[in-house]
């Protein structure tokens, strides 16, 4: 209960911090800004601080989550940022999601719910060798690096999703550091300090990071939350299963497990063509 309750304060921390973000992105010129210039402007920023002030806290809170609970327990529950955000952008921006979006959200969101019961993923008791870490990162690097070579070429709301896609892909990817650097943590105390954990967790978060700004700078809101929330948990589960050993229901269920990503599917080609995305 204690890891549920964390993961919702993380939830609701970064959903705070995307609102943020967004908000001092917008303030910016749509071009002729860039690099150093760029990075000088939003650290003199207060609206952009406060974003990364959440971020920070939905950090901590994740992070406090993962050592009490599983991936599979606490990423799918991050899934809580999605309506969060929305309910946030709604009063920052002073805008009303239609019928259309919301019934959108809900495909997107009742889609990963069935995918999860259907899964039922349970926690693994074992953690990975180095040969295992040594192909997850080049495998991650690799799907990375291809999401953000097509959306260099792309533009509007496309850019956007991508790039929202390959921030996810990092984010999963640092929780799953981040339970890695949090089991040393508390086995080795600190001497986490001198393993390579932490230190591939934070290189891998700050380029998330880098990766949804240029993401909430490319697009709409309402098209980069859906694909933060939706990939993280899905990904999640994937390296918890790989690496950790965790386990999911297949047989019969996967008809249900694709029946929810068929959901899911739908609900972002929905989100992607409602009016009030191209409004």
């Amino acid at each position: 209960m204690i890891a549920v309750i964390l993961a919702l304060c993380a939830a609701a921390c970064n959903a705070t911090a995307s609102v943020l973000q967004r908000k001092a992105a917008r303030a910016l010129p749509e071009s002729g800004v860039s690099g150093l210039t760029l990075a000088w402007r939003l650290v003199r920023t207060p609206v952009w601080l406060g974003g990364i002030g959440a971020l920070i806290g939905g950090f901590l809170f994740q992070a406090a989550a993962l050592d009490t609970g599983g991936l599979t327990l606490v990423q799918p529950l991050l899934i809580t940022e999605l309506p969060f955000t929305i309910a946030l952008a709604a009063k920052v921006f002073d805008i009303r999601p239609n019928l259309e979006t919301w019934l959108a959200i809900g495909s997107l969101t009742g889609g990963l719910a069935l995918l999860l019961a259907a899964a039922s993923p349970s926690p693994g008791r074992s953690y990975p060798d180095p040969d295992e870490w040594l192909i997850t990162v080049t495998v991650t690097v690799c799907v990375a690096g291809g999401l953000i070579a097509v959306a260099k070429a792309s533009r509007g709301h496309l850019r956007a999703a991508l790039l929202g896609t390959a921030s996810a892909l990092g984010f999963a990817f640092t929780a799953t550091l981040m339970k890695e650097a949090t089991h040393v943590l508390s086995t080795e105390g600190t001497g986490v300090l001198t393993t390579w954990s932490p230190y591939a967790m934070a290189a891998a978060g700050l380029v998330s990071v880098v990766l949804l700004q240029e993401a909430l700078r490319s697009g709409s809101l309402v098209v980069v939350q859906p694909a933060l929330s939706v990939v993280d948990p899905v990904i999640s589960i994937v390296y918890g299963v790989v690496l950790f050993d965790e386990t999911i229901r297949l047989g019969p269920w996967v008809v249900a497990e694709l029946a929810g990503l068929g959901l899911i599917l739908y609900g972002t080609v929905r989100l992607a063509r409602s009016r009030f995305i191209q409004g």
